[in-house]
């Protein structure tokens, strides 16, 4: 579990909120199959949105021991959108506490890349690192063909782990936005050019593992657009309960997956899976919760542009934007994979 000393309620108002807070958002937690020790795997995948800049002002401790909460009910995590600052990453990992480790990127030269960094939490008393890392670069024929893209704005994670029985790899991704629209051509030729390498890496001889799973934030829209057909084109499994679950605030848009090619018998879904709905408990948007973090919030919001635009409430700017730089915009996705074959091997004995 993590660490909650620092906190102290008796003296601190904020800490006592906290602690209120923590209770209710543990038990909306038990709607998470529990962890176990052998049996099963709880993976999630969640854009921390900006974590952690200043350009909200930096996320209060409160919003840390939330954040550690959430990510503590599962065993490994792919967060996007870490900080080319690694403040709040290590504020984070000071309150999960020496059980858990990370693997992160650097952060990718120019505009597009954001000074992001792609990052994996997972809890070592679980999941083990298997050694392989590293991005996907696409070759040399993009440059030489009129592509729509010649290199990914933001380069793919990848990572071995293994975790009892199995043996992985997850690619993580952050997928180029660009124009508001479900389908830029952009979008879609990057989705299918990471898709189509990453089912080449499961089939090279020298694989590190067959096993595969890709996830992340794909900036989808729906499902029916086809930026969500690559996936499942190159061959990807989605299952159609994820399919079904928006992963934004507004729950209206489906940029976060999990998609599968695996080996059945070797790394299978039991059917459990989900996306965590945090604001039903912290940073609710209730005149309550309004009414008390208004001192906590600078009055203005930055456009795209740098320019400021004066909103038309202090309540439309604390539940648009400063509480998902807080928390998020996205809400974590997770799925339960099984991962201990004992009974099958020893059945396999007998044959």
């Amino acid at each position: 579990m993590p660490f909650y000393q620092k906190l102290n309620p008796k003296k601190n108002d904020d800490d006592k909120r906290t602690v209120e807070r923590l209770l209710l958002l543990r038990e909306q937690l038990d709607e998470i199959p529990k962890r176990t020790q052998k049996e099963t795997l709880l993976l999630a995948t969640w854009n921390i949105r900006d974590f952690d800049s200043a350009d909200y002002g930096k996320r209060l401790d409160e919003a840390i021991h939330y954040i550690a909460e959430i990510i503590d009910r599962f065993d490994l995590v792919a967060v996007q959108e870490v900080n080319k600052d690694l403040t709040g990453l290590k504020r984070l990992l000071t309150v999960l506490g020496g059980y858990w480790d990370v693997i992160f990127t650097d952060t990718t030269l120019g505009t597009r890349g954001n000074q992001e960094r792609m990052t994996f939490l997972y809890d070592k008393r679980k999941v083990k690192f298997g050694g392989l890392a590293g991005e996907l670069v696409l070759p040399d024929e993009n440059m030489k063909k009129e592509m729509k893209i010649k290199q990914l704005a933001r380069t793919p994670f990848i990572c071995g782990f293994t975790s009892g029985w199995t043996k992985f790899m997850l690619a993580m991704v952050h997928i180029y936005y660009g124009p508001q629209t479900a389908e830029p051509p952009e979008r879609i030729e990057e989705i299918r050019q990471v898709a189509r390498r990453l089912k080449e890496r499961t089939i090279d001889e020298d694989a590190w593992a067959r096993n595969l799973i890709l996830l992340g934030d794909f900036n989808i829209y729906k499902p029916k657009n086809q930026t969500f057909k690559e996936i499942v084109n190159a061959g990807f499994h989605i299952p159609e309960e994820l399919q079904k679950l928006p992963a934004n605030v507004k729950q209206d848009r489906h940029y976060d997956q999990i998609a599968f090619m695996t080996r059945k018998g070797s790394l299978d879904w039991t059917g459990k899976a989900g996306v965590f709905n945090y604001y039903e408990t912290v940073f609710r948007d209730t005149p309550e919760d309004k009414a008390i973090y208004m001192k906590y919030m600078p009055y203005y919001e930055k456009t795209t542009k740098g320019k400021l635009r004066k909103e038309s409430s202090k309540a439309i700017y604390y539940q648009t934007y400063w509480r998902t730089h807080q928390m998020s915009d996205h809400l974590p996705m997770w799925v339960e994979l099984k991962i201990d074959y004992s009974n099958e091997y020893l059945e396999s004995k007998l044959k």
